[in-house]
């Protein structure tokens, strides 16, 4: 009695799997973004100025002669040093988002700017 509940319940389950429609891989992936954010004395340049809500992967790259970071939403990216670069991921709420450079002076000599999430 048991295999055949098992046997029936196999089937049932393969039947209705069968007839799933299948989702692709692209469309289980979650939205993620990547911003280029290229720093340098004393200003960033993004690659986006808007961007969707959720996941955002920001591709930091220092062409300055100082180590610069990146901050927005609260949190901080490691130091950037001269010549490097750096991965940091956020995930951010709609709204306008203020983005800085917490090196003493950096954000007052222009390292800041809005970043718009929709």
């Amino acid at each position: 009695m048991r295999t055949r509940w098992f046997a029936l319940a196999l089937v049932t389950v393969l039947a209705a799997l069968g007839s799933a429609p299948v989702a692709s891989s692209k469309a289980m992936a979650p939205n993620a973004t990547t911003i280029t954010v290229t720093m340098k004395e004393f200003k960033f340049t993004l690659s986006k100025r808007t961007v969707a809500h959720g996941l955002v992967t920001f591709k930091l790259v220092n062409k300055g002669a100082l180590a610069h970071d990146f901050k927005i939403a609260g949190k901080k990216s490691k130091m950037i040093g001269s010549g490097k670069s750096g991965l940091f991921r956020v995930t951010l709420s709609r709204g306008s988002k203020i983005y800085i450079c917490t090196v003493p002076g950096h954000a007052q000599a222009g390292m800041k700017g809005s970043l718009k999430v929709t």
